[in-house]
Order: structure tokens, then sequence, then C-alpha cells
């Protein structure tokens, strides 16, 4: 529900609630003013009759003072009976009879009677006189005074003017409750708007507001959601825009590398060909350290030869070209090359393979490379010796090679695992970060994938999961048939 609805609503139900409360109270307040005024009005019936009995008895014995003594709860004060000269005859005054009013002054019916003091009281309220001529037949025999406050009235008019205004004042209380509830309601989360957008402005792209109504404050949660989405969706555009032109830069870079560095490390290559096989034979006694000094500098020569190579393949889009080839095959043209530098490193290599494991399809050269990065990576990994296996497997179910590469290393902890892919990621001492990169892209460039599943001090697992070939697939497939 809206805003504007709900306030709309609350205030037509303060309204409705006002009107009846102030309805019911002036239902109540009347009913008892129309008590109040027909107890009056017999009292005042009976005291006319009172009056008009003693106006016309002969007897002598008065009974105005002690009917007065009852009739002054319903606001009768005073009783006068004055015959036609003006004397007053009886009263309910003892001092006033003998006294006498002009005739001419008495106005008949209820008039409005000046305040005075009465039987040694103060009136609280302005009294009212009411005067009945006494005519029996066509022989008019006096007047009938009857004083008479209206304190009980008065009284009733003030007890409703007292319960209306508790009652609006708790209307208005009510209001105000329910205005402040929907205020704080509204404003709370607001506020915490404004910090979200404070922590999106800082560049928090991870803050996520819950969608916990459908008014104003729920559309905007929900528009503030979508526009965090759209920076979120933006800043990996962004990343990849960054990556793509740093790739470029990359390529190009590469091909700087190819035509600046590789020619002077051939020529360096060739150079130390030629004196292991001119000058070390002329060496004499030093012969065995030079040819160690020499094997060194031809190490890292290849070394530098191969991340150059890295460059070359990581800047420029693979050209796959396909064959099958045994795993083994594979893995027999690559070893003897790692075999000095892992002896060096004191690593053994075990294969797990099995005998009926079909060919690769995939570039054997491709293939080589990503191999060797698994590999070379599990060696430094175990700076003090250890075994790297490898093994491969057949997956009927998925039509997958699976080539595992296991080391007893360090492992790679969780915070890293999702970062290794990342080019120019590294977490060793030497290195650029374009090994595993490199990798990852020659084996999703054959459609396949990789998992890893590493523990801090117990090693670390490669998998990775190469297709059949399609005629292959199919035959299986129906050979399972």
């Amino acid at each position: 529900m809206k805003l504007n609805a709900k306030l709309i609503i609350i205030m037509l139900s303060l309204l409705v609630l006002a009107m009846l409360t102030l309805f019911t109270l002036n239902q109540y307040a009347q009913n008892d003013l129309v008590n109040e005024i027909q107890e009056s009005s017999q009292e005042i019936s009976k005291a006319i009759q009172m009056s008009i009995a003693d106006l016309t008895s002969e007897a002598e014995t008065s009974r105005l003072m002690d009917y007065l003594a009852k009739a002054r709860d319903k606001g009768i004060n005073e009783i006068n009976i004055i015959n036609t000269e003006g004397e007053i005859i009886d009263s309910s005054d003892p001092e006033k009879i003998g006294k006498k009013r002009e005739v001419k002054k008495l106005e008949k019916g209820v008039r409005a009677a000046p305040r005075q003091q009465a039987s040694g009281t103060v009136l609280s309220q302005k009294p009212y006189e009411v005067v009945v001529p006494v005519i029996v037949g066509d022989e008019q025999l006096g007047y009938v005074q009857i004083n008479m406050l209206l304190d009980n009235i008065r009284d009733i008019q003030h007890a409703n003017f007292i319960r209306r205004l508790f009652a609006t004042t708790m209307v208005f209380a009510v209001g105000i409750a329910l205005t402040v509830f929907l205020a704080r309601r509204y404003t709370n989360p607001i506020h915490r708007l404004v910090d979200d957008f404070k922590k999106v402005s800082a560049g928090d792209l991870s803050v996520t507001i819950p969608v916990e109504s459908h008014d104003e404050i729920g559309e905007l949660a929900e528009g503030f959601n979508n526009m965090v989405d759209k920076l979120r969706e933006r800043e990996v555009l962004e990343k990849r825009l960054y990556e793509a032109e740093h790739l470029s830069r990359v390529g190009q870079l590469a091909s700087g590398i190819a035509h600046e560095i590789r020619n002077p490390l051939n020529y360096i290559s060739l150079a130390i060909d030629h004196l292991k096989t001119e000058m070390l034979p002329r060496c004499g006694d030093k012969y065995d350290e030079l040819q160690d000094l020499t094997d060194k500098i031809k190490e890292e020569v290849r070394r530098a030869n191969y991340m150059v190579l890295n460059f070359m393949n990581y800047g420029r889009p693979l050209k796959l070209r396909r064959t099958l080839t045994p795993y083994r095959k594979i893995l027999a043209g690559l070893l003897p090359t790692l075999r000095g530098k892992l002896d060096e490193q004191q690593v053994a290599i075990e294969e797990v393979i099995p005998p009926d494991l079909p060919p690769v399809w995939a570039d054997p050269e491709l293939l080589r490379n990503a191999i060797i990065n698994f590999i070379t990576n599990a060696a430094q990994a175990m700076p003090e010796g250890g075994t790297v296996t490898l093994g491969a497997a057949l997956d009927q179910e998925r039509q997958q090679i699976c080539l595992t590469f296991s080391d007893h290393g360090g492992g790679i902890c969780q915070e890293d695992l999702s970062k290794i892919f990342q080019p120019y990621f590294t977490t060793k001492d030497v290195g650029i970060g374009l090994g595993l990169a490199i990798t990852e892209r020659i084996i999703k460039e054959h459609g396949g994938d990789i998992l890893v599943e590493s523990q801090p001090g117990h090693g670390t697992t490669f998998t990775v999961r190469l297709p059949l070939p399609p005629e292959s697939r199919a035959d299986r497939t129906a050979e399972g048939a």
C-alpha cells in the first residue's frame, strides 16, 4: 500500500473515530440534560401546585420551608407567594414575608434574576426567576415567584465538555502515535538506505537491501538493488574491457619481445653449444666445472625463452591442430626435457595410467605446454622434494578423459583458489603468473575444464577433463545401447 493511501486511511479513521466518539458523548449528555430538565420541571410544577394550595388555603401553616429543603437538590432556591397588591404573604425565606414587590415589575414567565446571596449561601451560577400568576375562575389571587438555579445542568454541561475534551485529546493522541509509528517505520529504512548509499558510493557493491514492503520504501529498495546490480555489471564490463585492453598490450609486447629477445637468446644458445663443442675439450682440468657452468647458462636461456613463449601464447589467439594422440606418448616426449630439473629438485614422477585409455583428442604441442605447467608448479610446491602423480581415467558417463596432477606440497589457501587462474597472479617469488592462466585457456579451447582440490599442508590435485572426439562418443554411445 502506498504512503499516500496509508495517510488518507489514517486521517479518515481518525475523523470517523472522532465523530463516533463525539456523537456518543453528545447523545449521552443530551439524555442526562433532558432527564435533569424533566426532574427540574417536575419540581417546579410541584412548587407551583404547593404555592397555589397555600395561596388558596386559609390555613396558617406553610409547607414551603419543608418542601424547599428537599427541592434544593433539584435547583429550586427560593419560593415566594405574592398577593395582588405585591405583598409577599408567604416565602421559603421568612425574612421576606411582609415585604412589598412592585406588581408592574413582575414579569411573567422565565427570566434571569440578579445574582444575590440567599440564606447565607453565595449562588454559584446566575439564578433564573419563574413568575406564574394564580387565577381561580375570573379572579386573580396573586403570583407565585420561584427562584431556581441551573447548577445541575451546568454540571452536566461541564462534565460533557470535559468528556469531549478528553475524547478529542485521546483521538489526537492516537493520531500522533500512529503518525510517529508511521514516521519511524519510514524514516528508519530511509536511514538504512542512506547508509547503504554511502557504502555504494565508497565502492562497496556487495550491498543488497531486502524488499520488505510494496510501498514507496519497497520500490526505493528495489530500485536501489537494480542500480547496484547494474553497477556490478558495469564493473564486470569495465574489468573485461581493461583485461581486453591489457591483453592487447600484452600481445603487442609479446610481438616486440619475440623480435627483440628471441633472436639474442637463440644466438646465446648457439654460442653456448659452440663453446661446449669447440672449447670445453681444450680446458683440461676445468672441463667439469665449465661443463656445469655452460649447462646452467643453457638452462637459464631455455627458461627465458619459455617465458617469452608464454607471453606470445597468451597474447595471441590459439590455433588448435587436434589429433588423436596416446597420453603416454605425450608424456614420453616431454618428461625427458624436465628430468634434469626434477632430479635437481628431488622430485619423482609417478604415472598411474590404465593401459586401455583411449587416445587424447587434442593439440599435442599445446597440451604438452599445459602438462609442463602442471608438473612445474607441482615441483615448485615441494621445495624439499616429493612425488608428482600423473593419473588418467575414462569417464564413461560424461564421455570425457580425466587427467590428474597431484602433489604433496603446501597446498593452496581457500582465498587464493579463485585467483590462481587469473593472469599475473602468483604466490611464488619467481614467475610472472601466466602459467596457469595459459593452461586454463588451452584446456577451455579444447572444450574441457579444470577442477582444483587443495588443502593447506596436504597438497593439491588438478583435474583436467577433455572431451572425446565426436565419432568416438557416438561409437561408445551405440555400444552402451
